[in-house]
């Protein structure tokens, strides 16, 4: 068996040798320009991740698509002569370099099959961008006067005249010379003048390449390519003079695309996956973080591999009538989730991914190899995944109730919970992360225990969801000094400032959602003080009026002992003390057994936007929830932890 650093390179040798039988995706990068502007708006990457989803979706169906979502504009194009299956790889490498430059409010990536651009305002006609636009030169040029005049003529000639096809036909013309290959291809967005523009414009620049054999222009509406060598695949010929000016010497071709049958369309699809997967640790310097990734990535592949846990791409693409959005479930911070119906009548939710990178490596591996072992009726089951396609996927049992947020805060609430289903949530919670602490032979901690991670089956039984910022450590260990993920207004302070995680940041998150659910209101960090659920409840357990803290939905329709014994329970688990804070085993025994003592909390914490900012310059990125403006996902690095 191959060790686990070596199965990227074995793979890449097989997409090597596929390259030479398959037509030619053309995913090397032509530039990559990144804005110098960050984003100062906190949904700038919840924008971003909605504009790539459905760019993706566009592509996947007709090459190319446009999406506006907030501030963000995003354009997507594989050049016209791609094969459906190459232009899908093309622009699942674009995707997966682009958000490198990430958190800057502008990029865009030239591939030589395909183009991607986001920005802060409406490009999408903008034929030309003179701080922008470059030309990229070969590094080989021809030798000797009679040859070099020759290529000159010769890449005159044809950047013309597949300018004059692309302008006539629909933005899109290929055509050679001699030994000179051209293609020309524009925007969809840009119309017919600003096409002549753009590629004039570009024919002009492009020739300075000269005497080098090879020139491209990127322009902001159009790619314009000159080469000695052939690289675009055949579309339908349309041979003849084009203004009287072309011969019998000069073949010049369509824009229309031939159809073909790409043979082995499996294996071409399985090498998506590869290269999503090789431009995770592309970028990132230092042998010994690749050779990390390499070790992840192996062990990963051997999960993955697993017959019970391996689904096709085109199985789940099916399953989810190609990610109908009308099957959408919900959408987080890294990707959206879709029901599927697989071909046994099964249903399913369908994680969709998007972010490849080492970010992206580390939660996968954490959902497919950590959790994949683990079962209890609390908790969701993760039945397999695919990392086949130009997303990786993961597969859940489905859950119909959708998850708790919608239950509790939605403006107009579909059904409002009973005190009896509240409770029980809780207590089913409560028995999962137990379950995750203290039943595995490991202690699991989630790291992100909120409403929107708690989902609903048709029982109203709570299920934990999303493990992807989970982590395990050994019995002997008493924290970890990781890098700080989760959401704010959920994590517990000792975690939040210095960075030491154990399971008793889970307990902390565990007591504020019991205090949300109780009370019917979210928590929050960006607001006054005074709104805090976990200060509300405190003067509430002061004043001996617990039950005035309870949602307004229930009126009287609750026990008001058991009620106050659950919100000081919320108040234990919130604690400032780690020490003060029980096991989730105690907690459990505390809501299921009605001689169990319930101990007197000391005051908790009163995390607010101000006590935040003191960490401000901590926080490296932030990843906005879907479900609230109130809370933010956040990954942050405490200062003495490289990374």
């Amino acid at each position: 068996m191959q060790s686990p650093t070596q199965f990227p390179l074995l793979f890449f040798s097989f997409f090597m040798f596929f390259s030479l039988s398959l037509s030619d995706p053309r995913i090397t990068e032509a530039g990559l320009f990144c804005g110098t502007v960050n984003a100062a708006r906190s949904n700038f990457i919840s924008e971003f991740v909605a504009v790539m989803e459905s760019l993706s979706e566009q592509v996947n169906r007709a090459g190319w698509g446009t999406h506006v979502n907030g501030s963000v504009y995003g354009l997507a194009q594989c050049l016209s002569d791609l094969s459906h299956t190459d232009c899908l790889f093309c622009f699942a490498q674009a995707r997966t370099k682009l958000p490198h430059c990430l958190p800057a409010i502008a990029a865009r990536i030239f591939l030589d099959g395909c183009f991607l651009r986001y920005d802060n305002y409406s490009f999408f006609t903008e034929p030309l961008d003179p701080q922008h636009d470059t030309a990229v030169c070969g590094q080989q040029a021809v030798e000797g006067e009679p040859d070099r005049s020759q290529l000159a003529k010769n890449v005159r000639t044809i950047v013309k005249n597949v300018t004059e096809i692309a302008v006539k036909d629909g933005g899109f013309g290929v055509g050679e010379i001699g030994n000179v290959y051209g293609l020309a291809q524009c925007w969809k967005t840009i119309e017919n003048v600003g096409c002549r523009k753009c590629l004039e414009n570009a024919s002009r620049e492009v020739v300075e390449c000269l005497p080098e054999n090879e020139g491209k222009r990127l322009s902001a509406g159009c790619y314009l390519r000159y080469s000695t060598e052939k690289f675009y695949d055949d579309v339908e010929k349309d041979i003849g003079n084009l203004d009287g000016e072309a011969t019998e010497d000069v073949r010049v071709f369509s824009g229309r695309p031939r159809i073909g049958i790409i043979a082995a369309i499996s294996s071409s699809v399985a090498i998506v996956a590869l290269l999503s997967i090789l431009g995770v640790f592309i970028g990132y310097g230092g042998l010994s973080k690749r050779r990390k990734a390499r070790k992840r990535l192996g062990q990963l592949s051997v999960v993955v591999g697993r017959s019970n846990l391996h689904f096709k791409y085109e199985l789940l693409e099916k399953a989810t009538n190609f990610f109908d959005p009308l099957r959408k479930l919900g959408q987080g911070g890294a990707g959206s989730v879709y029901k599927g119906i697989l071909p046994d009548g099964r249903i399913v939710a369908v994680k969709r991914l998007f972010f490849n990178t080492r970010q992206w490596v580390d939660e996968f591996f954490n959902e497919v190899n950590l959790i994949s072992g683990v079962h209890h009726e609390n908790l969701v089951q993760l039945l397999g995944c695919s990392i086949e396609g130009p997303e990786s996927l993961l597969v859940y049992e489905y859950v119909p109730n959708k998850s708790l947020d919608h239950f509790l805060f939605k403006k107009k609430k579909t059904q409002s919970l009973s005190w009896q289903q509240r409770f029980d949530v809780i207590v089913g919670t409560a028995k999962g992360l137990a379950y995750l602490h203290d039943g595995t032979g490991t202690r699991i901690i989630h790291r992100d225990i909120k409403t929107s991670n708690i989902l609903l089956d048709e029982n109203l039984r709570a299920k934990i969801a999303d493990f992807g910022l989970a982590r395990c450590f050994s019995a002997d260990q008493t924290h970890l000094s990781t890098g700080i993920a989760g959401t704010l207004g959920y994590m517990a302070p000792e975690y939040l400032v210095r960075g030491q995680l154990t399971e008793k940041a889970d307990v902390y998150s565990f007591g504020v959602l019991v205090l949300e659910i109780v009370c019917g209101r979210k928590n929050s960090v960006y607001v006054e003080e005074s709104s805090s659920i976990l200060q509300m409840v405190w003067k509430h357990y002061q004043s001996n009026t617990l039950p005035e803290s309870v949602d307004e939905y229930l009126k009287d329709h609750f026990p008001a002992k058991e009620a106050s014994n659950v919100l000081q329970i919320g108040l234990l688990c919130t604690q400032a003390s780690v020490s003060l804070r029980p096991s989730m085993s105690e907690v459990v025994k505390m809501l299921t057994e009605t001689d169990y003592p319930i101990p007197l909390p000391m005051q908790p914490p009163f995390l607010n936007a101000s006590s935040a900012d003191t960490n401000a310059t901590s926080i490296s990125a932030s990843f906005p929830s879907s479900e609230s403006q109130a809370t933010s996902n956040v990954l942050l690095t405490p200062a003495s932890e490289p990374r």
